[in-house]
């Protein structure tokens, strides 16, 4: 599957390629007469359309610049796969191709060390209410469905595995008629019988790819296979169509009786048609024992196809009025004029025919989609008294928000917003909505179990699927947040397993037994974003926008700042004028200065009127020539109008920020974008630019303790956001809504017990910022060389040894004011990802071990072995370092940041309790499925299984 024959038009050769998240190349014959055709400047891009493939620099220089086919293959060389041809073929020649879609997404079947565990699981509700012993009636009336089934692999396991309790089930209640002596059967095996039995009637499959659905049938027969009968009859049950794109049959009949002229014609009409489903649905799930049997089936589902066929052209297009209309009204008149074809026209023949080219449009290309109306499907599932599927099961295609449109279609966003609300966010990952309408179509006891990919429980992602789904009622009863994928991709999965049951079953997180999960996959029964909490309010801000560089004046005399020197002078000769004259700070200094001092300075008129700022003559003239002429090009809208009116202003001030350190000599700060979360303690008497966010908080060094602690690292990494790998410290997200510990609020001011707390952490907070300050100065290095060092399990000197041993002390006494003694502190070094070659090739251990997602070493010289060994094989591009992180195992983190989330939801809650998030407080309580919450969003874990499927329904 994912493959074809294809005939090249001219002389063709063999390119390897990798799609991201693989782990074994595609090699992928391209057109050389086609290729040497193109201009040199657009063969790069026909390449990675073509092949998905990729040069070096030389290489891509030296495409771009062939003239003959001899320089084209010496170009292309360091790609050519000579196992697939030794040379170029000839035109014409027969090559097995790897499809687009192969080639696009790294596809991946789901092998059975994967699908096994997930079934069991997924069951396990089920299996629990039947007190483990189910009856065969009991199991042979499951309906399990896998949305997205590809070639059939859940399916098959559900297979295997209901045979199995259902040949249990026989050995206390006795054999079925079939398999007793002289039986329909004729002495088959019991297995074999059962597995034919639950194929006929409890699986079910969906499938957008048509050669996926005629894969799971062969899958199903052959697990099935009784040399004495025909093939398992499934036809019925797999269906080929888009999980995500089709109509309710409630909103398909509603149109169609509201459009009718004759609504009692329609209504009989559709009485007839429940009426055939009922006939049909009875006959497949017996089982066929003769040629005869399989033909009769056969008919009945000609038979239903027909009696459906009105129906489900009136929902493709209903469908079809979305998907070619652009805006909500444009939608709405093609709907309206479409059902108007319905009173013409009787039969789908006929509306097929009348509405061809809308049909074609929706259905057809690259992009067509094949509506699957659920219930129309399924009517043997959703005319039940129990509606909708017992199971889902499967692994549905991930894809990155952002890739959504541009391989589905413009509208497809568009649809699944529409369809699940709350989930607007741009970065929504396609899983999110299979979840959330396989949730939909579950029965009222009903629970799915997925693999996914991390997104699921990061960011927006989160968000639209995993946070909606339990805010309606489901629960998540287990989940593994890392799954060593055991195929052929290089991806590190999760599984999750969730019930609309309300019936309480064990709660698992991976081995442990907990008592609930939430949809950050953590320990807890809490699943509130954190919100931002009252006594943090008021102490961290965002630096100042400056908005104009000639405000600015530095010794490195770049073209958009001024130079140090001149202002110095003016100072020098008009001492008042000093006055509006302060040191300025970024992100860089903090970072890379080792003793993160400023080199700039700043011409700052904050609190001044034009006329008062004038008595600065020097100061303002420069202003006035360097900011006001790229000022007055500025509005369009009230702010910046409001900053070329106010042109000698910082275009963003910070008054706010301004007050709270006012009384204060020191404040915290940490650049807003850094490699890691790491705070400084700086002087007050400067201006910061909107690169940093600043603390004020008068106990600056416990203060600084706990905003330097592993505690907040990790809370940042749930909460906040990145620029490519780096965090992004936001005073929202990651400030306001930290509960830090009681200690440290301003109610505990006159507490004695807080008040020793609070010194200890004072005092550690500043024994670890001196120590640090002085290793600095000693290594002449920044804060990011000196945590490049902190992190690396190469490094032994005693200076970097003594600071990781002050950061465990510091985290001791952090995790001893929340209460938290038990939680252990010891450190190891781990690594989140792990970006290899393309073309690595490394021993069976080293990468069973990079595959099982175990990249934690508690020893320094086991971790600094391991990068030495892949570093050997050339995994690793040159000097690129390894993002080792010097920190808790997993399990740790994730149970202390169960105990934050806890208690953030605790203290708010009481804040509202007091009115302080009400009318007159900072801002009203939201309802959570309101869509009006701040988007917590959790850092990625990586890039690379951003945009990956490993199902194969896309």
């Amino acid at each position: 599957m994912g493959y074809a024959v294809r005939r090249i038009p001219g002389r063709c050769i063999g390119l390897k390629s990798k799609p991201q998240g693989a782990k074994k190349q595609l090699t992928t014959a391209v057109d050389l007469d086609a290729l040497l055709a193109l201009p040199g400047a657009k063969r790069k891009t026909w390449l990675e359309e073509e092949a998905a493939t990729t040069l070096p620099p030389k290489a891509t220089t030296a495409l771009k610049d062939a003239s003959s086919e001899a320089e084209l293959l010496e170009a292309l060389a360091p790609r050519i796969d000579r196992t697939l041809f030794d040379g170029p073929q000839p035109a014409g020649s027969l090559v097995f191709q790897p499809t687009e879609e192969r080639r696009r997404s790294g596809s991946h079947y789901t092998p059975r060390a994967l699908t096994r565990p997930i079934v069991e699981e997924a069951l396990r509700p089920w299996l629990e209410r039947c007190n483990h012993q189910p009856t065969a009636a009991q199991i042979l009336a499951l309906k399990i469905c896998d949305p997205a089934m590809g070639s059939g692999a859940f399916l098959v396991e559900c297979c295997r595995y209901l045979a199995e309790l259902l040949e249990l089930a026989w050995s206390r209640e006795g054999l079925p008629e079939a398999l007793k002596p002289d039986g329909s059967a004729h002495g088959e095996e019991p297995l074999i019988y059962a597995r034919r039995l639950i194929a006929q009637s409890c699986l079910y499959g969906v499938d957008k790819n048509p050669f996926a659905v005629n894969l799971a049938r062969l899958s199903l027969w052959l697990v099935s296979l009784s040399k004495d009968a025909p093939f398992t009859f499934v036809d019925h049950a797999l269906k080929c169509g888009d999980s995500l794109v089709g109509m309710e049959r409630s909103e398909i009949e509603a149109a169609l009786k509201g459009a009718s002229l004759q609504r009692e014609l329609q209504i009989e009409y559709l009485d007839q048609v429940r009426q055939q489903e009922a006939k049909s649905f009875a006959l497949f799930h017996a089982d066929s024992r003769s040629d005869a049997d399989d033909a009769q089936k056969r008919q009945a589902l000609d038979d239903l196809n027909a009696s459906t066929a009105y129906l489900r052209t009136v929902g493709d297009l209903l469908v079809a009025a979305f998907f070619n209309g652009k805006k909500p009204k444009d939608r709405e008149e093609l709907k309206q004029l479409y059902l108007a074809a319905t009173l013409q026209h009787s039969s789908a023949a006929e509306l097929e025919d009348e509405l061809a080219e809308p049909l074609e449009r929706l259905r057809e290309g690259v992009k067509g989609i094949q509506p699957l109306h659920w219930q129309l499907a399924f009517p043997d599932v959703f005319g039940r008294p129990e509606q909708g599927f017992d199971v889902f099961v499967g692994n549905p295609p991930y894809l990155g928000g952002a890739k959504i449109w541009p391989i589905l279609g413009d509208s497809y966003p568009d649809w699944v917003r529409t369809i699940h609300s709350n989930s607007s966010g741009k970065a929504v990952d396609l899983i999110a909505h299979f979840f959330r309408r396989s949730f939909a179509l579950l029965g009222s006891n009903g629970a799915l179990g997925f693999i996914s990919t991390n997104t699921v429980f990061q960011g927006d992602t989160r968000q639209a699927g995993l946070k909606q789904i339990l805010f309606s009622g489901g629960r998540i009863y287990s989940a593994i947040r890392r799954i060593p994928w055991k195929g052929d991709a290089v991806v590190v999965a999760c599984a999750i397993c969730l019930t609309k049951s309300s019936l309480n079953s064990l709660c698992r997180l991976g081995e442990q037994e907990v008592s609930g999960v939430n949809s950050f996959l953590l320990p807890t029964e809490i699943d509130q974003d954190p919100e931002p909490l009252w006594p943090n309010r008021n102490k961290c801000f965002r630096g100042a926008d400056v908005y104009g560089m000639g405000f600015v004046f530095s010794g490195d005399c770049l073209s958009y700042e001024g130079s140090l020197a001149e202002v110095e002078q003016i100072v020098s000769e008009s001492p008042e004028e000093a006055r509006v004259v302060h040191d300025y700070i970024g992100g860089k200094e903090i970072t890379q200065h080792p003793r993160m001092l400023p080199h700039r300075k700043v011409i700052d008129f904050t609190g001044l009127s034009i006329a008062q700022a004038r008595e600065f003559a020097s100061l303002f003239s420069i202003v006035e020539k360097r900011v006001k002429p790229e000022r007055d090009k500025l509005g369009g809208y009230s702010v910046a109008e409001n900053r070329r009116e106010k042109w000698w202003l910082f275009g963003t001030p910070t008054p706010a920020l301004n007050s709270a350190k006012k009384h204060l000599d020191m404040v915290c700060a940490i650049s807003q974008t850094s490699k890691y979360s790491c705070f400084g303690v700086l002087s007050s008497r400067q201006v910061f630019s909107h690169k940093v966010v600043v603390v004020c908080d008068k106990n600056v060094f416990s203060a600084f303790a706990a905003l330097s602690s592993s505690i907040h690292s990790f809370w940042c990494g749930l909460t906040g956001s990145t620029m490519k790998e780096d965090p992004v410290y936001s005073s929202v997200d990651c400030f306001e809504t930290f509960p830090f510990p009681a200690a440290l609020l301003e109610s505990s001011a006159n507490d004695l017990a807080h008040d020793t707390t609070r010194q200890n952490l004072e005092t550690i907070g500043e024994r670890y910022h001196q120590f640090r300050a002085e290793l600095m100065v000693a290594n002449n290095e920044g804060l990011t060389s000196t945590y490049n060092r902190f992190h690396d399990p190469s490094e032994y000197s005693s200076g970097l040894l003594e600071l990781r041993r002050l950061h465990g002390e510091m985290d001791q006494a952090v995790l001893n004011a929340y209460g938290w003694s038990d939680v252990p502190i010891a450190c190891g070094f781990g690594l989140d990802y792990l970006d290899l070659e393309e073309d690595a090739q490394l021993p069976d251990e080293l990468q069973e071990r990079i595959d099982s997602g175990e990249l934690f070493f508690w020893d320094s010289d086991e971790a600094s072995a391991f990068e030495a060994q892949v570093r050997a094989y050339g995994a690793v591009k040159g000097k690129k370092k390894f993002p080792w992180r010097y920190r808790w195992p997993d399990d740790v983190r994730d149970d202390v940041l169960a105990r934050l989330l806890a208690l953030n939801a605790e203290r708010y809650a009481e804040e509202v309790a007091l009115g302080l998030h009400g009318k007159g407080g900072k801002k009203p309580a939201t309802d959570s499925s309101a869509g009006g919450k701040r988007v917590a969003r959790p850092a990625k874990a990586a890039d690379s299984v951003d945009t990956q499927q490993i199902g194969l329904a896309l």
